[in-house]
């Protein structure tokens, strides 16, 4: 039975509802983390009340979901994409499109989809600290999204430590020298890094110079920033998108792309800790 606009303001719940707030919060603690389907059943077990698969995906699409409000000084933040597949019609190949989320180290995650303004608009607000650590890949997109940050903002772009080893391991040959090489990256040492390459010419060589030389002022001494407590490595945001993707990539799963960004900030909300309170 559902209740009236009068009842539920006297009763401090929604209109035309037929659930508690505390019910409906608990659907949506549940069904961010697995399908709607599974959500439906688990939800029945643990309360004895019936919500289908139907209305928990209603309950999830009609929220006001927004990005996160952060409190705290935002001294780093680590930026990288994820990808979702698309709905469409039965029998044509899945479409997969990408996302950028984002973690603000100790503050908080959020999630845009195709929408690079949103997502600057967001961080931009924050309150940034000065310089401001911003960590990626060798990705060009990572780079030119912390390029259009606050110009008042004062940033420290470092290369992520492990995708710099990953790179260097492409090049093969003696792993002595590979060794050697990681040792004068990793106290910052690019010169000294590509001189042990000089007696060795190869397209392998070539190509990891020239990566270097591309990022050469992100390349900072990792061994002095570590042990400053500065992060040196992506894993942050790394972690943060595999967290988003056991969700809205569950086996099967496929999105109207209409309903990407509220199940993309269900999410972040389940990871902020924002259902849980």
């Amino acid at each position: 039975m559902s209740i009236s606009e009068r009842q539920g303001q006297r009763l401090g719940l929604k209109a035309r509802s037929q659930w508690s707030p505390y019910l409906e919060k608990c659907c949506l603690l549940v069904s961010a983390n697995e399908s709607y389907q599974r959500a439906a059943e688990d939800i029945a077990t643990l309360t004895g009340i019936t919500v289908s698969s139907s209305t928990q995906q209603r309950l999830v699409h009609r929220q006001g979901w927004a990005a996160p409000e952060v409190d705290c000084g935002v001294k780093e933040m680590s930026l990288d994409g994820g990808k979702v597949r698309l709905r469409t019609p039965l029998g044509e190949p899945s479409v997969w499109r990408d996302y950028k989320a984002i973690n603000l180290h100790q503050c908080a995650v959020s999630a845009y989809f195709q929408d690079n303004e949103g997502l600057l608009d967001w961080v931009n607000q924050q309150p940034l600290a000065s310089p401001l650590v911003c960590l990626g890949d060798g990705h060009d997109g990572i780079w030119k999204a912390f390029a259009q940050l606050d110009g008042a903002i004062q940033r420290l772009e470092i290369l992520d430590w492990y995708h710099l080893v990953e790179n260097l391991g492409k090049v093969g040959g003696s792993q002595a020298r590979l060794n050697a090489v990681e040792t004068r990256l990793w106290n910052g040492d690019v010169e000294g890094a590509v001189a042990l390459f000089d007696d060795w010419q190869h397209e392998r060589v070539e190509r990891f110079i020239a990566y270097l030389a591309k990022h050469r002022h992100r390349i900072v001494n990792y061994s002095y920033y570590q042990a400053e407590g500065i992060s040196v490595g992506s894993g942050e945001i790394e972690s943060t998108v595999k967290q988003m993707g056991r969700r809205v990539k569950i086996s099967g799963a496929q999105w109207d792309e209409d309903n990407v960004q509220s199940v993309l900030w269900q999410r972040c909300a389940y990871l902020n800790g924002e259902l849980s309170r």
